[in-house]
Protein backbone atom coordinates (compact mmCIF):
# COMPACT_ATOMS: atom_id res chain seq x y z
CA UNK A 1 0.00 0.00 0.00
CA UNK A 2 1.62 3.42 -0.53
CA UNK A 3 1.86 5.65 1.89
CA UNK A 4 -0.37 8.79 2.38
CA UNK A 5 0.51 12.06 3.67
CA UNK A 6 -2.30 14.11 4.94
CA UNK A 7 -3.01 17.10 6.97
CA UNK A 8 -4.06 21.07 6.13
CA UNK A 9 -2.29 22.39 3.31
CA UNK A 10 -0.54 18.78 2.17
CA UNK A 11 -1.56 16.56 -0.49
CA UNK A 12 -1.41 12.79 -0.29
CA UNK A 13 1.79 11.36 -1.98
CA UNK A 14 0.20 11.15 -5.49
CA UNK A 15 1.50 14.28 -6.80
CA UNK A 16 2.93 11.98 -10.13
CA UNK A 17 -0.53 11.19 -10.74
CA UNK A 18 -2.32 14.44 -10.33
CA UNK A 19 0.72 16.31 -12.35
CA UNK A 20 0.02 13.51 -15.14
CA UNK A 21 -3.68 13.71 -15.07
CA UNK A 22 -3.54 17.44 -15.51
CA UNK A 23 -0.88 17.14 -17.87
CA UNK A 24 -2.74 14.75 -19.82
CA UNK A 25 -5.82 16.65 -19.84
CA UNK A 26 -3.95 19.73 -21.20
CA UNK A 27 -2.58 17.33 -24.53
CA UNK A 28 -6.17 16.06 -25.17
CA UNK A 29 -7.52 19.70 -24.62
CA UNK A 30 -4.96 21.11 -26.81
CA UNK A 31 -5.72 18.90 -29.85
CA UNK A 32 -9.17 19.51 -29.91
CA UNK A 33 -8.25 23.51 -29.83
CA UNK A 34 -9.53 26.25 -27.77
CA UNK A 35 -12.90 26.57 -29.91
CA UNK A 36 -14.39 23.03 -28.98
CA UNK A 37 -12.03 21.02 -26.80
CA UNK A 38 -12.72 17.73 -25.87
CA UNK A 39 -14.36 16.69 -23.11
CA UNK A 40 -14.18 13.77 -21.28
CA UNK A 41 -16.83 11.00 -21.12
CA UNK A 42 -19.17 10.90 -18.08
CA UNK A 43 -18.92 7.91 -16.04
CA UNK A 44 -20.65 4.87 -17.44
CA UNK A 45 -20.14 5.71 -21.12
CA UNK A 46 -17.10 4.28 -23.11
CA UNK A 47 -14.65 6.78 -24.39
CA UNK A 48 -15.50 8.98 -27.24
CA UNK A 49 -19.19 7.96 -27.49
CA UNK A 50 -20.19 11.08 -29.26
CA UNK A 51 -23.29 11.32 -31.42
CA UNK A 52 -22.71 11.31 -35.25
CA UNK A 53 -20.84 14.45 -36.19
CA UNK A 54 -21.70 17.15 -38.89
CA UNK A 55 -19.62 18.43 -41.56
CA UNK A 56 -19.76 21.85 -39.54
CA UNK A 57 -19.35 20.37 -36.29
CA UNK A 58 -16.16 18.41 -37.99
CA UNK A 59 -14.80 21.00 -39.88
CA UNK A 60 -14.46 23.06 -36.45
CA UNK A 61 -13.05 20.68 -34.78
CA UNK A 62 -10.55 19.05 -36.99
CA UNK A 63 -9.80 21.92 -39.54
CA UNK A 64 -11.06 25.10 -37.18
CA UNK A 65 -12.72 26.03 -40.42
CA UNK A 66 -16.33 27.25 -40.73
CA UNK A 67 -18.02 24.90 -43.74
CA UNK A 68 -18.44 27.70 -46.12
CA UNK A 69 -14.58 28.00 -45.99
CA UNK A 70 -13.98 24.29 -46.97
CA UNK A 71 -12.81 23.55 -50.45
CA UNK A 72 -13.94 20.87 -51.93
CA UNK A 73 -11.05 18.47 -51.31
CA UNK A 74 -11.79 19.34 -47.30
CA UNK A 75 -15.40 18.86 -47.81
CA UNK A 76 -14.76 15.21 -49.78
CA UNK A 77 -12.79 13.73 -46.95
CA UNK A 78 -15.03 15.15 -43.75
CA UNK A 79 -18.15 13.61 -45.40
CA UNK A 80 -16.07 10.45 -45.73
CA UNK A 81 -15.24 10.45 -42.17
CA UNK A 82 -18.63 10.68 -41.16
CA UNK A 83 -19.71 8.17 -43.31
CA UNK A 84 -17.03 5.75 -42.48
CA UNK A 85 -15.93 5.38 -46.10
CA UNK A 86 -12.41 5.31 -47.58
CA UNK A 87 -11.69 8.64 -49.69
CA UNK A 88 -8.43 6.64 -52.02
CA UNK A 89 -9.06 6.32 -55.63
CA UNK A 90 -7.08 5.62 -58.76
CA UNK A 91 -6.39 8.98 -60.71
CA UNK A 92 -6.25 6.90 -63.89
CA UNK A 93 -9.46 5.56 -62.89
CA UNK A 94 -11.18 8.90 -62.33
CA UNK A 95 -9.42 10.96 -65.21
CA UNK A 96 -10.98 7.95 -67.78
CA UNK A 97 -14.31 8.33 -65.90
CA UNK A 98 -13.82 12.39 -66.87
CA UNK A 99 -12.36 12.30 -70.23
CA UNK A 100 -14.37 12.88 -73.60
CA UNK A 101 -14.16 11.19 -76.95
CA UNK A 102 -11.96 13.46 -78.24
CA UNK A 103 -9.06 13.45 -75.60
CA UNK A 104 -9.18 9.66 -75.35
CA UNK A 105 -8.23 10.00 -79.32
CA UNK A 106 -5.42 12.62 -78.73
CA UNK A 107 -4.53 10.12 -76.57
CA UNK A 108 -4.04 7.66 -78.73
CA UNK A 109 -3.06 9.22 -81.81
CA UNK A 110 -0.24 10.86 -79.55
CA UNK A 111 0.69 7.74 -78.44
CA UNK A 112 1.09 5.82 -81.69
CA UNK A 113 2.67 9.16 -82.62
CA UNK A 114 5.56 8.82 -80.38
CA UNK A 115 6.31 5.02 -81.08
CA UNK A 116 9.26 3.79 -83.00
CA UNK A 117 6.65 1.75 -84.93
CA UNK A 118 5.49 5.04 -86.47
CA UNK A 119 8.74 6.27 -86.99
CA UNK A 120 9.41 2.92 -88.66
CA UNK A 121 6.26 2.94 -90.74
CA UNK A 122 6.41 6.45 -91.79
CA UNK A 123 9.68 6.22 -92.69
CA UNK A 124 9.42 2.84 -95.22
CA UNK A 125 6.70 5.25 -96.92
CA UNK A 126 8.72 7.92 -96.95
CA UNK A 127 11.36 5.93 -98.89
CA UNK A 128 9.08 3.97 -100.82
CA UNK A 129 7.09 7.00 -102.06
CA UNK A 130 10.49 8.71 -103.07
CA UNK A 131 11.85 5.30 -104.94
CA UNK A 132 8.92 4.82 -106.54
CA UNK A 133 8.44 8.41 -108.34
CA UNK A 134 12.08 8.36 -108.79
CA UNK A 135 13.67 5.17 -110.53
CA UNK A 136 10.50 2.77 -110.74
CA UNK A 137 7.69 5.27 -112.67
CA UNK A 138 9.91 7.44 -114.24
CA UNK A 139 11.12 5.06 -116.59
CA UNK A 140 7.57 4.33 -117.58
CA UNK A 141 7.25 8.22 -117.61
CA UNK A 142 4.15 7.42 -115.35
CA UNK A 143 5.36 9.29 -111.88
CA UNK A 144 2.93 10.94 -110.11
CA UNK A 145 4.85 13.38 -108.16
CA UNK A 146 8.42 13.46 -109.63
CA UNK A 147 11.21 15.32 -107.46
CA UNK A 148 11.20 17.54 -105.90
CA UNK A 149 8.19 15.72 -104.47
CA UNK A 150 6.02 18.36 -104.14
CA UNK A 151 2.71 16.57 -103.36
CA UNK A 152 4.71 14.46 -100.52
CA UNK A 153 5.96 17.72 -98.84
CA UNK A 154 2.37 18.99 -99.03
CA UNK A 155 0.70 15.70 -97.24
CA UNK A 156 3.99 15.99 -94.38
CA UNK A 157 2.74 19.89 -94.01
CA UNK A 158 -0.62 18.73 -93.51
CA UNK A 159 0.08 15.81 -91.40
CA UNK A 160 2.59 17.40 -89.48
CA UNK A 161 -0.24 20.90 -88.74
CA UNK A 162 -3.23 18.68 -87.95
CA UNK A 163 -0.60 15.97 -85.66
CA UNK A 164 0.34 19.17 -83.52
CA UNK A 165 -2.45 20.24 -82.06
CA UNK A 166 -3.52 16.74 -81.24
CA UNK A 167 -0.38 16.06 -79.50
CA UNK A 168 -0.55 19.50 -77.54
CA UNK A 169 -4.40 18.40 -76.65
CA UNK A 170 -2.99 15.10 -75.52
CA UNK A 171 -0.06 17.23 -73.12
CA UNK A 172 -3.34 18.95 -71.81
CA UNK A 173 -4.99 16.19 -70.73
CA UNK A 174 -1.94 15.04 -69.02
CA UNK A 175 -1.07 17.67 -67.44
CA UNK A 176 -5.02 17.75 -66.12
CA UNK A 177 -4.16 14.11 -65.22
CA UNK A 178 -1.14 15.25 -62.82
CA UNK A 179 -3.27 18.29 -61.21
CA UNK A 180 -6.00 15.22 -60.43
CA UNK A 181 -3.09 13.11 -58.91
CA UNK A 182 -2.17 15.53 -56.67
CA UNK A 183 -5.55 16.75 -55.22
CA UNK A 184 -6.25 12.77 -54.70
CA UNK A 185 -2.73 12.52 -52.92
CA UNK A 186 -4.13 15.78 -50.88
CA UNK A 187 -7.34 13.77 -50.05
CA UNK A 188 -5.32 10.74 -49.09
CA UNK A 189 -2.79 12.55 -47.09
CA UNK A 190 -5.86 15.11 -45.01
CA UNK A 191 -7.74 11.94 -44.10
CA UNK A 192 -4.48 10.09 -42.86
CA UNK A 193 -3.45 13.05 -40.63
CA UNK A 194 -7.23 13.69 -39.54
CA UNK A 195 -7.63 10.05 -38.53
CA UNK A 196 -4.00 9.82 -36.63
CA UNK A 197 -4.91 13.39 -35.11
CA UNK A 198 -8.54 11.25 -33.86
CA UNK A 199 -6.93 7.89 -32.78
CA UNK A 200 -4.16 10.34 -30.46
CA UNK A 201 -7.09 11.68 -28.99
CA UNK A 202 -8.97 8.86 -28.36
CA UNK A 203 -5.64 7.50 -26.88
CA UNK A 204 -5.83 10.81 -24.78
CA UNK A 205 -9.42 10.36 -23.62
CA UNK A 206 -8.59 6.92 -22.26
CA UNK A 207 -5.47 7.78 -20.41
CA UNK A 208 -7.32 10.57 -19.02
CA UNK A 209 -10.56 8.10 -17.69
CA UNK A 210 -7.64 6.10 -16.42
CA UNK A 211 -5.97 8.20 -14.19
CA UNK A 212 -9.13 9.77 -13.16
CA UNK A 213 -10.12 6.57 -11.68
CA UNK A 214 -7.00 6.14 -10.09
CA UNK A 215 -7.22 9.44 -8.42
CA UNK A 216 -10.99 9.02 -7.38
CA UNK A 217 -9.48 5.56 -5.90
CA UNK A 218 -6.32 7.08 -4.21
CA UNK A 219 -8.42 9.76 -2.39
CA UNK A 220 -11.18 7.06 -0.80
CA UNK A 221 -7.83 5.69 0.25
CA UNK A 222 -6.35 9.01 1.97
CA UNK A 223 -10.30 9.64 3.37
CA UNK A 224 -10.55 6.04 4.93
CA UNK A 225 -6.69 6.09 6.14
CA UNK A 226 -7.70 9.62 7.75
CA UNK A 227 -10.43 9.02 9.31
CA UNK A 228 -8.66 5.52 10.40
Amino acid sequence: MWPIATGPGKRFATGGVSVALCAARRGVYGLAGPAAPFRPPSAGRPPMALSPPSIVDLAQRLLRKQASDLDVEERRVLEGIESGTIVSRDAADVADEQSTVGERLSDRVAAIGGSWTFIIAFSAVLVGWMLLNSDILSHFGAAFDPFPYIFLNLMLSTVAAIQAPVIMMSQNRQAAKDRLAASLDYETNLRAELDILRLHAKLDHGIVDRLAALEAKIDALAKSASTA
